[in-house]
């Protein structure tokens, strides 16, 4: 096997929560070195809790950035790296003599990656937010949940990790080939309002053509659909059904002998309410289990909704490895995986090792006790 794609990049990230952190785990998981910078003073730190999966595989130093020694030793450290990761409102970096200015003058190939909810312009930039917020004005809120309920929100994938942190290490794996192919750095500006509205390109497309409402819970996908949702069994559980395709549809009628008419109007939504509730009380008359058992083999697109647990011991999970764990912890695998090359063994944070990250990057002893260490 060959190394992580990402072996021999170095990328600082300035200490986080959420979306920032998120990507700094995707590119550590892929072989790039990430070294986080938390800016309190040396020895007080969020930035190493040992059970949290999202700082895994890359250590920490603690540098107060009031200290203008430690503003000169991230400036050094930054001019020898080949990216930055900070999540801080527009202009805080700048305050801190850390701004891209500063850093791309430095290192003209950096690539500065900066995370935020609104984005660097506009309006809302200054304003506080977090994920349920920036999802609300990009449009997908309002596209989440039930018809006649209020929007749900997807706790916070849509905001913070997909149209976030993962924006954000696309991007910058982007800008990093930009700048090995032309010796130019930029500024990478994702904005979690942006990102997860691209998530919802489909939808908008659907839109256009007719074929997505603007309520909610009335479409193909939103639940509305007799052939598209989650039910509830006999056991409390619950399943999930995605028989779109005619073919899934003509298998799932099959198997549940579902054989009147009506059934032929699969794509009538007008029929959509009466056929949900028989398929309703059809769940709840079987287990999760004997609904798994009698699906088994027959081409209907069906899963089981699985828990925290369950999901750990499912025999397609366990065959694909795609849980492992780390320092006592559960957690998902790196993805997506390679068939030349290897992802980074997930490594849960430790103890703090600022000297010697500090020497590795070729500070004498003197300068890193003047750094407080």
């Amino acid at each position: 096997m060959a190394s992580a794609p990402l072996n021999g990049i170095r990328i600082v990230e300035f200490a986080g929560i959420g979306p920032g952190p998120f990507a700094g785990m995707m590119l550590a998981d892929h072989g790039a070195e990430v070294i986080r910078i938390d800016r309190g003073r040396p020895g007080l730190s969020f930035s190493t809790d040992g059970k949290d999966p999202l700082l895994r595989s890359r250590r920490s130093i603690s540098l107060d950035l009031k200290n203008p020694a430690a503003i000169a030793a991230v400036r050094r450290i930054v001019a020898r790296s080949d990216a930055i990761i900070e999540g801080f409102r527009p202009g805080v970096m700048e305050r801190l003599g850390l701004g891209p200015d500063v850093l791309i003058g430095d290192n003209p190939r950096l690539v500065y990656g900066r995370m935020t909810g609104w984005g660097q312009t506009g309006p809302m930039a200054p304003e506080p937010g977090h994920d349920i917020n920036y999802i609300a004005i990009s449009g997908v809120l309002h596209a989440l949940g039930r018809a006649g309920e209020k929007p749900t929100p997807p706790i916070n994938l849509a905001g913070d990790f997909g149209g976030g942190g993962m924006f954000l290490a696309f991007g910058m794996l982007a800008a990093l080939l930009h700048a090995q192919r032309t010796g130019e750095g930029q500024v990478v500006d994702a904005a979690m309002t942006e990102g997860s509205s691209v998530l919802m390109s489909m939808m908008w497309g659907f839109r256009a053509m007719g074929r997505w409402k603007d309520e909610r819970g009335t479409n193909l996908l939103d639940t509305a659909a007799h052939f598209y949702d989650t039910y509830e069994t006999a056991d409390g559980k619950y399943v999930s059904l995605g028989a779109i395709e005619p073919q899934f549809y003509a298998k799932f009628r099959e198997v549940t002998g579902l054989s009147d008419a009506k059934w032929d109007a699969q794509m009538d939504p007008a029929q959509w309410p009466a056929l949900k509730e028989e398929i309703t009380r059809l769940f709840r008359g079987k287990t999760r289990d004997e609904w798994v058992a009698l699906f088994k083999g027959h081409d209907i697109c069906f899963a089981p909704v699985l828990g925290f647990d369950e999901t750990l011991a499912d025999p397609h999970n366990r065959a694909r490895g795609a849980f492992v764990t780390a320092g006592g912890v559960d957690q998902p695998a790196p993805a997506p995986r390679y068939s030349s090359s290897e992802t980074v063994a997930p490594k849960m944070a430790g103890e703090r090792e600022d000297a010697a990250v500090l020497r590795e990057l070729g500070f004498t002893a003197e300068e890193i006790a003047a750094l407080g260490h």
